[in-house]
C-alpha cells in the first residue's frame, strides 16, 4: 500500500516537473529567437557604419589632397608660393 500511495504521490510531482522543465524549453527557444533577432540587428547597424566610416575616410582624404589644399589656398585665401628672390635662409 505504501507504494502506491508514494506512486500516487510521484505521478503528479513528476507531471508537474515534466510540464516544468518543457516551458523551460520553449521560454528558452524563445529567448534564443530574440537574441538571435537583436544580434542580426546588431551586425546589420555595423556593417551599415563601417561603410559609413569608409566614406568617410575616403572623402577625408580627398579633402587633404596636396592639390585640393594647394588650389584652395591660392583661390580663397590668395595664397601663392614665393619667388627665389623673396626666400630668405635664418640660421642660428
Amino acid at each position: 500500500m505504501t507504494g502506491r500511495r508514494l506512486w500516487a504521490l510521484a505521478l503528479p510531482v513528476l507531471w508537474i516537473a515534466v510540464l516544468g522543465s518543457a516551458a523551460g524549453v520553449v521560454y528558452a527557444r524563445y529567448q534564443a529567437r530574440v537574441l538571435f533577432v537583436r544580434l542580426e540587428k546588431l551586425n546589420a547597424e555595423r556593417d551599415s557604419l563601417e561603410m559609413e566610416w569608409g566614406r568617410l575616410q575616403l572623402e577625408q582624404s580627398a579633402w587633404s589632397s596636396h592639390a585640393l589644399v594647394e588650389s584652395m589656398a591660392s583661390s580663397k585665401l590668395k595664397m601663392s608660393l614665393p619667388q627665389t628672390r623673396d626666400i630668405r635662409i635664418v640660421r642660428p
